[in-house]
């Protein structure tokens, strides 16, 4: 009885492995594959513009112990397209693959004339010795972007003084599927001026290709002395049909600007030696900004000493003056003749500002009698000397 089982068995066994055949396995990601021989790309899906002829970069690689002759065939493909396979340049149906090697070929896509937006299926087949193994690919076909710029600044508003540059921060973006030249230009106040800076040089242009975004400095900087207040500045760039347009808000705070003078213009004025003499002053804020908390101190001679009325004024409005007093004190044993002598204003914000005065030192009119005196006496000595000698 085993025997009978055992020739039953064999006989099933010879029956069912002539009936073998190779099978092809597909693999997902781009990838066919069989026994010694895969085929397969790095970017199975694809997109492409209507019109655009697209191309696929293939590799076979052959897992057999043999060389083998891969021919390349197209096992589908859509009504009107024509595919081409390329190597070396040239036009080829055929692969030489060393076993445990990889060979490159690339397969051309060109679409018909009056093809339609869409996603478009194509089966490349490799068929090798006694193997064969297929590669499905997928192509997207879309309507070409029209030409898009668009321009984003990440603080579109910035304070400062009239002194200050204004520095911004632009992203520019190309959104269509065109190389674009991108010119760039501003509107700005009158006082102002407008530079545009890429890669840490100054531009009037530069080229942005499609789908990418470049970052810019944009510097805007017053060449005036500026009123406080906000001012706008447009930015334009513009490529081919597309422009975009960006406000920018530079917000000038405004500053004291102080000067010293006289109340009749003249810096000088007139002191006796040992006495306090009244100098009067005007301070003045032609700056853009109210001048607050401004102390006033001065630089005199050695012996001297100088005191204001008031020694600090809380507040001078942008425009105004203030008139203050300046008690000047010469040494007691000055010599008659010009001193100079510095004032300063000096704000609790801002820069301080001074003036030279020049203070002539008169002698007192006491010394100046007796002066006087001596040398009358003096003449009235000398005459009756020279009345009473002259007789003799």
């Amino acid at each position: 009885m085993r025997r009978i089982w055992t020739i039953v068995l064999l006989v099933a066994l010879v029956l069912l492995g002539g009936q073998v055949r190779p099978l092809t396995a597909l693999a997902q990601g781009g990838q066919g594959a069989s026994e010694g021989l895969i085929i397969f790309t790095r970017y199975p899906a694809q997109v492409a513009e209507i019109g655009e002829t697209v191309t696929f970069n293939l590799t076979l690689r052959n897992t057999g112990s043999s060389p083998q002759t891969v021919r390349l065939d197209m096992q589908e493909a859509p009504e009107g397209w024509t595919a081409t396979f390329r190597g070396g340049g040239d036009i080829v149906q055929a692969v030489y693959v060393e076993p445990g090697e990889d060979a490159s070929v690339s397969l051309k896509l060109e679409p018909p004339e009056d093809v339609s937006g869409g996603t478009y299926r194509f089966v490349v087949i490799a068929r090798g010795e006694g193997v064969e193994a297929e590669l499905p690919l997928e192509l997207t076909v879309k309507e070409k972007l029209p030409p898009q710029l668009e321009l984003e600044v990440e603080l579109p508003t910035l304070r400062g003084t009239s002194n200050t540059t204004f520095r911004y921060d632009v992203t520019l973006r190309n959104e269509g599927d065109e190389d674009l030249t991108v010119g760039l230009e501003a509107e700005a106040p009158r006082g102002f001026l407008v530079s545009f800076k890429f890669r840490g040089k100054e531009v009037t242009s530069l080229p942005l290709k499609a789908n990418d975004s470049e970052r810019l400095n944009i510097e805007v900087e017053p060449f005036i002395e500026m009123p406080a207040g906000q001012y706008q500045v447009t930015v334009r760039a513009q490529g081919a049909e597309a422009e975009a347009s960006l406000t920018l808000t530079a917000e000038v705070t405004g500053q004291p600007k102080l000067s010293i003078t006289a109340p009749d213009g003249r810096l000088s004025g007139q002191a006796y030696a040992g006495r306090e003499t009244p100098l009067k002053i005007i301070v003045q804020n032609t700056g853009t900004a109210p001048a607050r908390g401004v102390e006033l101190s001065a630089s005199e001679p050695s012996g001297w000493s100088v005191e204001f009325d008031p020694k600090e004024i809380a507040e001078i409005p942008a425009g105004t003056q203030v008139e203050a007093t300046a008690k000047i004190r010469p040494a007691e044993k000055a010599v008659a003749g010009d001193y100079m002598v510095t004032i300063r204003a000096r704000p609790e914000e801002g820069t301080s500002e001074s003036a030279e005065f020049r203070i002539t030192v008169l002698t007192p009119t006491l010394w100046g009698v007796v002066g006087i005196a001596v040398i009358a006496v003096a003449v009235i000595v000398v005459g009756l000397a020279v009345v009473r000698f002259g007789r003799r």
